[in-house]
């Protein structure tokens, strides 16, 4: 398997960025890390290594981008104005010097977001918010509310970082052609915010898969059954 390390300084973070590429060929997957991970995270837990066939055959490239949370989201020692702010500078730099980059970069017009555990609630977030570029989403035990981040702090940039409360008021014509799954199980920890999502997305009538694994655990055990099964709707030319 072809693994690949790019370093680069962000105009959007003010900061190096880390990121490892897995695969010669195939389609754009983006794959978050879990709260506050590292870019090679989903590679030393095995998510990767759940992919190996599709990434040998040259179906899909993977691309690990490292988190922001430790400056964002988790970020005590901030204002919740200040976490927010940086929140959306991460959603910037995964817009514009990830996503945009991969596009030029390949013949297929938009990619898959897919993440576990706070990885889901970055691939749910982006995907709402720039449904223009995603072409699946797949979130794993994933969580879609952050204003218990906030402190009570209210901001328009949290409310449209926050699925279950933007989500709602979207009419994007490219949200009713994205493949979504909310992969959760009914031990997970997160299930009740799966199945609020669930429901949002059914008033809006938006076509999903609530996939719900019976007794399995908030853990990469089930993420590493879940991710290779999501790939496989993936129409590959």
């Amino acid at each position: 398997m072809k693994e690949e390390y790019l370093k680069w300084y962000s105009p959007h973070l003010h900061r190096d960025v880390e990121m490892l590429v897995f695969g010669h060929a195939g389609y754009p997957v983006v794959l978050f890390p879990t709260s506050k991970g590292s870019f090679h995270e989903n590679r030393d837990m095995g998510l990767i290594g759940s992919a190996q066939w599709y990434l040998d055959q040259g179906l899909i490239k993977i691309y690990c981008p490292e988190s922001n949370d430790a400056q964002s989201f988790y970020n005590r020692n901030i204002h919740p104005h200040d976490r927010i702010q940086n929140h959306v500078a991460y959603d910037k730099m995964i817009c514009h010097e990830v996503v945009e980059r991969i596009r030029l970069r390949t013949a297929v017009g938009k990619v898959v977001m897919a993440g576990c555990s706070f990885g889901g609630y970055h691939a749910a977030n982006f995907a709402f918010r720039h449904p223009g570029y995603v072409s699946h989403m797949f979130s794993m035990s994933g969580a879609f509310e952050i204003r218990n981040f906030m402190d009570g702090y209210n901001h328009d940039d949290i409310y449209y970082n926050s699925p279950l409360e933007f989500l709602p008021g979207l009419t994007d014509g490219a949200l009713w052609h994205m493949d979504i799954i909310l992969g959760t199980s009914n031990w997970d920890i997160c299930f009740d915010a799966n199945l609020k999502l669930h429901h949002s997305l059914n008033q809006k009538g938006l076509p999903h898969w609530l996939d719900v694994r019976p007794d399995r655990n908030h853990d990469w055990p089930v993420w590493k059954e879940m991710f290779p099964h999501y790939l496989s709707r993936i129409k590959f030319d």
